[in-house]
C-alpha cells in the first residue's frame, strides 16, 4: 500500500502545476494538518482514493470550509484495509486559538480513546500534527512536543508515526526520518511517499517466494 503523507506546505507541484497522473499508483492519502482545505478537496478529487487528516494549529478555516470528500480521524481509530490509523491533531497551547492543547489536555484526550485502542487492540499508524516530545521537535514553545505521544509509542509500538508542524526551514531540529524504538517516525512536511505493506501483501509475497 503506497501512502502520501502531506503537512504545512501545499505542494505546487501537486496543486498549482499538476498534471493528470501525478497521483497514480497511490492508495492512501493522509494529511498531518496546516493545509488549505481546497487543497485537500482537490486532492481527494483527482487521486480518487481515500483522504484522512487530523487539525494543524493554523486549521481554524475548516469549520467554515470544510474539506470535501475527506475524512477527519480526530480522536478516532480508523481502520483502513486492516491497517488501524489513530489520528490526534493540534499543537501544545502558545497562544489562544483552537486546535492548540496543554499537555494535560492531550493527555485527557488520549484517556478517553482507550475504549477504542482496547477494541483495535493497538495501532499501526500514528498520525498527529505535533512532534512527541524532544522526538523531532522544537526546542520553543510553540513547536515542542507532546509527552504523552511518547508514552503512546511506548506501549503500542505503532509500526509508524506521522506528523507535520516542523518545517525543513527550521534548520538542524528538522528531520524527514528518526526512529524510537520499533516505530519509523516521518515528518510529513510537504509531500512524503512510502509504502505500507499489509499482511495481505506479506502472505502474498510469502507465498510467492515459496513458489
Amino acid at each position: 500500500m503506497k501512502i502520501l503523507v502531506i503537512a504545512d506546505k501545499e505542494s505546487k507541484s501537486l496543486w498549482d502545476f499538476y498534471e493528470p497522473g501525478k497521483l497514480e499508483g497511490i492508495d492512501l492519502i493522509i494529511s498531518c494538518g496546516d493545509l488549505d482545505p481546497r487543497y485537500l478537496s482537490f486532492l481527494v478529487t483527482m487521486a480518487n482514493i481515500p483522504l484522512l487528516y487530523v487539525h494543524g494549529n493554523h486549521d481554524d478555516k475548516y469549520e467554515d470550509i470544510p474539506p470535501d470528500g475527506c475524512v477527519c480521524i480526530e480522536d478516532k481509530i480508523y481502520v483502513h484495509e486492516g491497517v488501524r490509523i489513530m489520528g490526534l491533531g493540534g499543537s501544545l497551547r502558545y497562544k489562544v486559538g483552537t486546535h492548540q492543547y496543554e499537555q494535560k489536555e492531550m493527555r485527557s484526550r488520549v484517556k478517553k480513546m482507550w475504549f477504542q485502542f482496547w477494541k483495535h487492540k493497538g495501532v499501526d499508524i500514528m498520525v498527529t500534527h505535533a512532534p512527541a516530545w524532544k522526538i523531532g521537535d522544537g526546542e520553543d514553545r510553540t513547536h515542542q512536543g507532546f509527552e504523552v505521544f511518547v508514552e503512546l509509542l511506548e506501549k503500542y509500538s505503532p509500526r509508524y508515526f506521522l506528523h507535520g508542524h516542523v518545517h525543513t526551514n527550521y534548520g538542524r531540529k528538522y528531520k524527514r526520518i528518526s526512529s524510537y524504538k520499533e516505530t519509523l517516525i516521518i515528518n510529513g512536511y510537504e509531500t512524503y511517499l512510502f509504502e505500507y505493506e499489509t499482511e495481505y501483501e506479506k502472505q502474498m509475497k510469502k507465498e510467492k517466494e515459496q513458489k
